[in-house]
């Protein structure tokens, strides 16, 4: 006997959006993102308000944020170039390092042997504790900070790097070596493509490490930058424009995450 019920056919899941319900429908689709930072918004805005007499300097409202935001933005963008004069050569060095330094390595027995080990004792101390030795050690605050910024950003692209090129197949090789290819040309034309994915992964996070890493070193020393920014109104109590420089500098590093992923399509077109 058929059951009186009737089945659902893939016609009706598939007008539905997900055979779950409605957290699958195509209006949310693609929108989650926007959507909580919409309700990260309407939270701050909600909680100024709820504290406007007690905490009301701590939580400024979202239009005095604005206002001091574009107040500041003249300072915001001297800032946002002094920083960058910083973050560029200490993070594109570390790519450079690291990329090479991990393909050599991972390709070379002895010294996958001899590095490796170091590298995974090295690698999680946090580079933090790098800044004010640099800062004694090196003649100026922008070489010291530059150097704690490529410390930062090298362990994570370097590591990366070993495990790709260590996971590319050995037949790879075994063909490189078969077509005549120099140890170099195999290198650069079959062990680096093939380990840049895991490359662009420790791109990402050796680039949100050094914004952090770029910001706490200018809070010790720099009289410029965006890190600076928000600690000298931090110190005068001046939180609207000590909020509207961390959002600032959110926007900033998003943007600069953002180019990063570009760079990785665009690089690793064959990959999806």
């Amino acid at each position: 006997m058929q059951s009186a019920i009737p089945k659902r056919g893939r016609g009706s899941e598939a007008r539905s959006g997900h055979p779950g319900g409605w957290l699958g429908k195509k209006v949310v689709s693609g929108r989650e993102g926007l959507l909580f930072a919409l309700a990260i918004v309407v939270l701050w805005q909600g909680i100024a308000i709820l504290t406007q007499k007690k905490l009301g300097f701590l939580f400024p409202p979202l239009a005095v944020v604005g206002k001091a935001l574009w107040v500041s933005l003249p300072e915001l963008l001297r800032g946002t170039w002094s920083s960058l004069l910083i973050l560029a050569p200490g993070y594109l060095f570390a790519v450079a390092a690291g990329v090479a330094a991990g393909i050599v390595v991972a390709t070379t027995g002895w010294l996958s042997r001899a590095f490796l080990p170091f590298a995974r004792v090295v690698a999680p101390v946090p580079p933090t504790i790098y800044i004010p030795y640099a800062i004694a050690l090196i003649a100026t605050f922008r070489g010291a900070s530059i150097f704690v910024v490529f410390v930062g950003a090298f362990w994570p692209i370097f590591l990366n790097t070993a495990a790709g090129a260590a996971a590319v197949p050995a037949r790879y090789r075994d063909d490189a070596r078969i077509l005549g290819l120099s140890r170099f040309d195999t290198l650069r034309k079959v062990i680096l493509p093939a380990s840049l994915p895991h490359s662009f992964s420790g791109m990402a996070v050796g680039l949100s490490l050094a914004f952090i890493l770029l910001t706490v070193a200018e809070l010790f020393g720099a009289n410029a930058g965006l890190g600076r920014f928000v600690q000298y109104y931090a110190d005068y109590a001046d939180y609207p424009r000590m909020v509207a420089g961390i959002v600032y500098t959110g926007l900033i590093t998003f943007l600069a995450m953002e180019i990063l992923e570009r760079i990785k399509k665009r690089a690793l077109f064959w990959v999806r």
